[in-house]
């Protein structure tokens, strides 16, 4: 099942660099992320978990997979219509003049179809060593899908992708090396597996643990988004592809979440998971703080977007910092946040084709040009923002039963004032940008273009209504690993 789900999109993607037609290739992405959708689906009834494996599925790992999946899947359904959109117009999707011409569709199918390889690797990887490989893969796959329009912009975004995820990579590989440290109580020697070290954990030495512990965080830190390493992301997020902005924000940044997560596991056997919680705790209501100050005003509805992921990391870290029901709030709050992320990007892309312009302040009667998406537009609003009855409103709302019931009612009241802060922040631009007098004509909304995000928002919606029984248990079992609940 593992190697199935792995070898799917790394031969798909290595076909698709082969194949000329370009409705062959499309048809070969859209077909591998449901082969791939089907196998991760399975694996929710038949369990792969094996103690000292390098592979394997644990509640954790399957819960992030089957995110990652599913957007995959809804992406590479909009990425159809998206790409015969580029071929057709063969113009920017902006209104600047590009230096070049994109990116081939070759190369943005390979690509995308390696990047699902490398997060699903990073989703079943239970050796530390390999976890680390996995996330860099991810870095190295995406970064000619956020170079897809070969602008200038787009070119600065992707170096200091790489230049500042290659830091925090780096900073985690000494997170590596300070956990083989910590796993040599006397001459024993552990291997850096998840099973062997969660359950030898007493044996490993806290200093060295504790300093891996913080070098892991910063490291994956900085791919997760979290204040203030953040730096890279509003770039990589608003000169991407719509549809790979939905990626970066609802999958990608999950995974970097999965390492620290896989590090507060073993602090937390150890009897150091307050340690860790703290740190996180802290993290968090900085990457909240950031993300409020840079939204008010904010002239880019793509970077407004960006700087919301900002926020919603803050939001994860707060509740795995702050424990007990928090961390399930925090589990639910990434399957929330995922699927209305990735809608808004989605949604942003079709603003974007139809205006040709970021700018929220050019932007004016999107309910009137666009229906289908400019109801989703302002749908999303309510929900990022955790209004009822959307399914961010339950995490969100268990983080803060979380922080009262615990007595910490400053970060309880920090926490809130953000969200009001970041809720009037972004609803003045969005729905100043839905109403008004339309400033580009009316077009004909592609299927290709409006079902992917209504799927993503149903699915939000849901949630907020019901959780179903498999994934209530999933989100439980999740939470538990790492001292939740």
């Amino acid at each position: 099942m593992i190697l199935a789900l792995l070898l799917v999109p790394l031969l798909a993607g290595l076909a698709a660099f082969a194949l000329r037609p370009d409705k062959l290739r499309r048809a070969v992405l859209v077909l591998a992320a449901a082969a791939h959708a089907a196998l991760t689906a399975g694996a929710w009834t038949r369990p792969t978990m094996a103690d000292g494996s390098w592979l394997a599925l644990d509640a954790t790992g399957l819960l992030f997979l089957s995110i990652t999946s599913f957007l995959f899947l809804a992406t590479a359904l909009y990425a159809v219509g998206y790409l015969a959109r580029e071929n057709r117009d063969a113009r920017p999707e902006m209104e600047e003049s590009f230096l070049f011409s994109n990116v081939p569709e070759a190369v943005f199918t390979g690509c995308l179809l390696l990047f699902l390889a490398a997060m699903t690797l990073v989703c079943v990887s239970q050796h530390f060593g390999l976890l680390w490989v996995a996330v860099e893969a991810t870095t190295l796959a995406s970064a000619p899908l956020i170079f897809f329009h070969r602008h200038h912009r787009s070119l600065e975004a992707t170096w200091k992708y790489l230049l500042i995820c290659s830091v925090g990579i780096a900073l985690a590989l000494l997170g590596n090396f300070l956990l083989a440290l910590a796993a040599h109580p006397g001459n024993a020697e552990l291997p850096l597996t998840l099973g062997a070290l969660v359950e030898h954990a007493t044996q490993l030495q806290a200093p060295w643990l504790k300093a891996a512990f913080i070098f892991l965080l910063v490291g994956y830190g900085t791919k997760m988004g979290l204040a203030p390493l953040h730096t890279w992301l509003p770039d990589a997020h608003s000169e991407s592809p719509s549809v790979i902005s939905a990626l970066l924000s609802g999958a990608l940044l999950n995974c970097a979440f999965v390492g620290i997560l896989r590090a507060l596991q073993v602090c937390a056997a150890a009897g150091w998971a307050a340690f860790g919680q703290e740190l996180l705790l802290g993290f968090g209501l900085l990457s909240m703080t950031v993300a409020a100050v840079f939204i008010l005003g904010q002239a880019d509805y793509k970077r407004m977007l960006a700087y919301s992921s900002v926020e919603h990391m803050g939001i994860l870290a707060l509740g795995v910092g702050l424990g007990g029901a928090g961390a399930l709030g925090a589990m639910l709050h990434a399957v929330n946040h995922s699927l209305t992320k990735a809608m808004l990007f989605l949604v942003a892309g079709n603003i974007l084709a139809t205006y040709r312009t970021k700018s929220t302040t050019e932007v004016r009667g999107v309910t009137r040009a666009l229906p289908v998406s400019g109801a989703l537009w302002v749908a999303g609003l309510f929900a990022i923002a955790g209004s009822p009855p959307f399914g961010l409103f339950l995490s969100e709302f268990t983080i803060l039963k979380a922080a009262l019931d615990q007595g910490r009612p400053v970060v309880a009241v920090v926490y809130l004032v953000l969200l009001a802060a970041i809720f009037i922040g972004m609803a003045t631009i969005m729905l100043r940008m839905a109403q008004g007098e339309p400033s580009s004509k009316s077009v004909r909304e592609n299927g290709w273009a409006v079902a992917p995000p209504l799927l993503l928002g149903g699915a939000a919606l849901v949630l907020g209504l019901y959780v179903p029984p498999a994934l209530s248990h999933l989100l439980q079992q999740a939470a538990q690993t790492f001292g939740g609940l």
